[in-house]
Parts: structure tokens; sequence; C-alpha cells
């Protein structure tokens, strides 16, 4: 079975810019094109609550397909940070899954979508156990016996899930594939290249995490998260504050290191799996994945276009992710099938 590689990539000239790519991704007109996939996504789904083992609560929604007598097993996506189980890149990943037969969980972590009312505690990085915990319970809620698992997050969400599949194994978590869209790999240079990259992504990310830490703050007035002034810092001085304040880990480089999957940190990785980039991705340097240290089971697939998540493929601004994603999943599916 041929799969699609990055290579394969190459859209319009007009759309072979990277900064392009990754403004297109987010528009407003990318939303109102995708409209029917994200109808197709939400009109049949069903909304989850979970009650974690401590204490957390987080949501997600459930879509079942209509295309096959039996799912052909549970498709997982993570969204990335500021995004939610209705960004527009999760709904026509999801969309393209249905169609293929998968069933599809979508997670919202803390604090993103409609849940900064459910935990006190504000949404950080490192929060790995819980995304860990609420994936293995949606997968003994929604999953059909037998039937594979299969894992894909985008940016924050990818490096989530390149988490997730290494711990895959000690959290009984059946995973048959990840797949990691433009994952943060080192939040050293990774995060905060955005200091450095042209104004608009930083004033972006800003805009909304700003937004999202005021209104968790109306929410709950009695706590102390974060001054006028803290806010008005950038986003290198914001997270550290954050980090100082509101974490265990005493110092930003600590914080930035509990979510690194950097250097040899993928090398015991389990799980069949693929990351996906571009060359010309502006918020993740791609020197990044050059330097990691992966094992068999990990396919590291460079594209030369693509921008940040992006990989907008003609004018209909459809997404090349979304049959990768679907393609590779359909073969996981077949492996396990075979066995």
């Amino acid at each position: 079975m041929s799969l699609p590689r990055g290579a394969d990539f190459q859209p319009p000239r007009l759309l072979r810019n990277g900064h392009v790519q990754t403004m297109l991704s987010s528009s407003s007109l990318r939303r109102l094109l995708l409209r029917p996939l994200a109808r197709k996504v939400n009109g049949n789904s069903e909304d989850v609550r979970f009650t974690l083992s401590d204490g957390v609560r987080l949501t997600g929604a459930i879509t079942r397909q209509k295309m096959r007598d039996k799912a052909r097993g549970l498709a997982v996506v993570y969204h990335g940070w500021e995004g939610s189980i209705d960004s527009s890149y999760v709904l026509q990943t999801g969309a393209s899954l249905l169609d293929a037969g998968w069933d599809v969980f979508r997670l919202n972590f803390r604090d993103h979508g409609d849940t900064h009312h459910l935990n006190v505690g504000l949404f950080h990085s490192c929060l790995i156990h819980e995304v860990v915990e609420a994936t293995a319970e949606a997968v003994a809620r929604f999953r059909n016996p037998g039937a594979p698992v299969a894992l894909a997050g985008f940016s924050l969400g990818g490096n989530f899930a390149l988490r997730v599949a290494l711990r895959a194994p000690s959290a009984n978590l059946p995973l048959a594939h990840t797949i990691a869209i433009c994952p943060v790999i080192d939040p050293h240079a990774g995060l905060f290249s955005l200091e450095t990259a042209p104004w608009m992504y930083e004033w972006y990310f800003m805009h909304k995490w700003r937004g999202s830490l005021k209104r968790k703050q109306k929410l709950y007035p009695q706590q102390d998260y974060f001054t006028n002034e803290d806010l008005r810092q950038g986003l290198r001085g914001l997270t550290r504050v954050q980090v100082e304040r509101h974490t265990e880990f005493g110092t930003l480089d600590a914080y930035l290191d509990g979510y690194s999957v950097s250097g040899e940190r993928l090398a015991e990785l389990k799980v069949p799996t693929t990351i996906l980039t571009a060359e010309d991705d502006p918020v993740i340097p791609v020197n990044e994945f050059r330097e990691l240290t992966l094992p068999p089971e990990v396919e590291l697939d460079i594209a030369p276009y693509g921008g940040h998540c992006s990989f907008i493929q003609n004018w209909k601004l459809r997404s090349f992710t979304d049959d990768y994603i679907t393609a590779r999943f359909n073969a996981a599916a077949e492996r396990t099938e075979r066995f």
C-alpha cells in the first residue's frame, strides 16, 4: 500500500509560502468554506465529560461513523494550544476519518474550548497525566472490542500525542498508530521562536492566551491568577510568571524541560508513529526534527511546504493532512486485522 508522503504535497505556486499557508489555516474564510465538514462532525456528536482520579474535569465529543456496519476503529484527535475540539483542522480531520469509517473522539485540554469553569487550576503544557487518563477513559468507553485505536495531534497537541504514545504501554493504551503534525519538540527553542518570527504570530497567540486567562479570572474572582501588569508581558515573561506562581516547577527552564521531546527523549517509543512537519514552518524550527534520535517505529517526514499545521493544497482550502492521516490510520487498521 502506497502512503502519501510530505514530498507529495505540491500546492499551487501562490500557496507555497509558509506564512501564507499558516495564516490561511486559521482564517475566517477557511472556517466558512469548511462549514459542511464541521456540520458532518458536530451534527451527530455526543458531548462527553470526564471526572478523573484527582478530581480534574475534562470534556470532549464522540462522533460515530455511518459508513460501515462496524467502525474501522477509534480515532482520537488533539487540538493545539488555544485551539479546541471545534478548531477547523480538528473538524476537517474528523470529517475525513468519519468518511473512512472511523469513530472519532476529540478531547479538549483543560481551559480550552468552553471549559474554563470546570477546574480552578490553570492549564499548562506539563499536564500529561490528565490527558493520558482522559484518553484511556475515552478508549474504554467508545472503542469497540478488539478495534484499533489511532491518535493524531497538531502542534502542542502533537507534542501531547508523542508523550501519550511514550506512556501508552504503561497506561494500557492500545495505540495502533500515532501521528504528530508539526509538534512542539524543544520548547526552549520552539515556543520562543515566536519571539523572532514575524510579529503577527506572537500577537495572535498572546491575544488568545490573554483572553483565556481573563476569562478564567472572571470565573474565579477569588483566585489571584495574574495582575494586569503580568498580562502586559510578552510570551516569555507571562510564561515565567505562570510557572513560578502556579506550578511546582520553580523555574522556567525546568518547566520547558518537562514537556520537551527533543534529543533522545523519543528513543524508547514503541508505538508506530509518524511525525510530519514542513521545512517552511515559521513557528517550529525544522532543525529540531533533524536532531531527534528516533527508533525504527518512528517515521519522520519533512515536507518542503506546509507552514505550521496547514498543508493547504488547493483554493478550497482543504488540507493535505486529511488524506495523509486517514491513509496511515487505515493502514494501521489493516495491520491489526491481519494479526
